[in-house]
């Protein structure tokens, strides 16, 4: 019988891919007058409630999703979390 779970996937760019809208945010922070800051990355996060046998069916299930249509894995890294709802 499937139980409810929870997926968390964070994607991220991959080190060393531009990331023009991270630029855009630390230049406009540097603009209202927050120094230090060298450098922002600008990531997605997903959240998808689901129904699955087990954690690791929801783990695979989200890593399909991510592989197929959440993330473009040329340029991007992506994280995932499992957890009941």
């Amino acid at each position: 019988m499937p139980h409810p779970f929870k997926a968390r996937i964070e994607i991220m760019l991959k080190p060393g891919v531009l990331d023009p809208q991270g630029e855009a945010v630390r230049h406009a922070l540097a603009t209202l007058g927050f120094t230090g800051i060298d450098k922002v990355r600008q990531g997605k996060l997903i959240e998808i409630d689901m129904e699955a046998e087990n954690a690791d069916a929801a783990a695979a299930r989200a890593r399909e999703m991510c592989e197929k249509l959440l993330a473009n894995t040329v340029i991007e890294d992506y994280r995932i979390e499992i957890s009941g709802r």
